[in-house]
């Protein structure tokens, strides 16, 4: 019984409708915006807003902070860092695989379909990683290289891009001899001038 008797107390309840009186048809959206009152020293006493709140104004222009500029816009030697090793390891990765394809074509054992397609494949597993990580190891000793030359001089020119280039293909092949790392120190001197001052040239 008191359950029934409660419902029923609940369905007694009558809806609260809004009379005509409650609303002016002078009042709009503006007039209510314009009318509150906002105080920023509300937001929390501690917060020192009782003069207003203060904007923070940052300037995006990636030319103003010593950087080199290149294909990519750069804010430090960090951003050269990570995009500048993951774009070579993913184009060595891609170029290893295009050669081993063509290796694994020229060097198949027999003409049948499945004998060739294992031996590309085996091959461009072979060649792709290899000759990818290696881009991605020198591209790292590389953009680590110039960025604490760069630092170091306090400027950025082309020049930091041949003594990195030099350092890090001598360091690279160090293990092979003082000949062969001369020779990769050279080449890769050489390389990474031209992608200097032919980038300079080009975005100039």
């Amino acid at each position: 019984m008191s359950h029934t008797g409660n419902i029923e107390e609940e369905e007694t309840f009558a809806p609260i409708y809004a009379n005509q009186e409650d609303f002016n048809s002078s009042d709009t959206v503006s007039s209510f915006l314009s009318n509150t009152a906002y105080d920023p020293s509300r937001l929390h006493p501690l917060a020192g807003l009782g003069g207003g709140l203060d904007y923070l104004s940052l300037d995006d222009d990636v030319s103003t902070l010593g950087t080199s500029s290149g294909i990519l816009p750069s804010r430090g030697w960090s951003d050269d860092l990570t995009y500048g090793t993951g774009l070579t390891y993913l184009t060595g990765l891609g170029m290893g695989g295009a050669f081993g394809m063509y290796e694994g074509f020229k060097s198949s054992p027999s003409p049948a379909l499945k004998i060739r397609v294992n031996t590309v494949l085996n091959s461009m597993t072979r060649r792709g990683p290899f000759i990818g990580n290696s881009a991605g190891i020198m591209a790292l000793m590389y953009n680590g290289i110039n960025g604490a030359i760069s630092r170091g001089r306090g400027q950025y020119d082309p020049i930091n891009s041949v003594v990195a280039g030099a350092v890090t293909g001598a360091v690279f092949k160090s293990t092979a001899g003082l000949r062969a790392a001369g020779s990769a120190g050279g080449i890769c001197a050489v390389l990474a001038g031209i992608w200097a001052f032919g980038k300079d040239k080009i975005l100039s």
